[in-house]
């Protein structure tokens, strides 16, 4: 549920001026005006789409224990976009004939409702990139004592995936016994990762020769190394 601002108070009014106004309800089309803005396109997976947007829609925030706006004496009016994408079909037979999605954003500036509908329809792939970096590839394994050790092991991890991206099409598929066959264009990294042993000896190698395993000298005798700076954990805010 969203409200859009208030009127503006007449003269000589008491009381406290209003936060919010009149409300606008995702699931009664009676709450909605009409749209400020509307747009049209063609996909191949879901037909003709149709997003209208409402500017100027803001939510109602709570000040429970643990959120965000629990320390502050009146939660902030945030106003933003209201987006309602309808499409024509959804690519698999679901159970729900509901083919409506809404979404909210805000920006400082104008927000493209076309650009924010299709990044939406691409939060699956985002959220599986993640727990693939971090599952497979170990992007939370190390224990690294620096930031600037967490920005290098970050940069190794990306590099790592996109050369799983490039080397897709020249992998071969080995896949488990469960698993449908798929074309080499459609692999995914972690099939592609299972034939990236046979692909390395005829890669180009850009690392520099290795160094000799001679143990070095060492620390030098009598000196010591303090305690390993300690910094607060970051928490995700409620």
């Amino acid at each position: 549920m969203f409200y859009n601002n208030p009127p503006a108070p007449e003269p000589h009014t008491k009381g406290r001026p209003r936060r919010h106004g009149t409300r606008h309800e995702c699931a009664n089309p009676d709450t909605w005006p009409e749209p400020d803005r509307t747009h049209t396109t063609h996909d191949n997976r879901y037909g003709t789409i149709t997003i209208n947007a409402w500017d100027g829609l803001h939510p109602k925030l709570g000040r429970k224990k643990g959120s965000r706006w629990a320390d502050f004496d009146q939660p902030p009016i945030i106003a933003g976009t209201v987006i309602s994408v309808s499409v024509d079909h959804l690519p698999k037979n679901v159970a729900s004939n509901n083919k409506t999605l809404w979404l909210w954003a805000t920006s400082p500036h104008q927000v493209d409702i076309d650009l924010a509908a299709r990044a939406y329809l691409r939060r699956f792939d985002i959220e599986h990139t993640f727990r693939f970096i971090k599952n497979t590839l170990g992007w939370t394994t190390p224990s690294v004592c620096t930031r600037e050790q967490a920005d290098r092991w970050t940069q190794m991890i990306a590099a790592d995936y996109t050369q799983l991206r490039l080397a897709k099409p020249l992998a071969e598929d080995h896949r488990l016994p469960w698993e449908k066959p798929q074309p080499p264009n459609k692999l995914t990294p972690a099939r592609t990762r299972r034939d990236f042993r046979r692909l390395r000896p005829a890669l180009i190698n850009p690392a520099r020769p290795p160094k000799s395993q001679t143990p070095g000298p060492g620390r030098p005798k009598g000196t010591r190394t303090g305690p390993r700076p300690r910094h607060p954990p970051i928490k995700r805010a409620a």
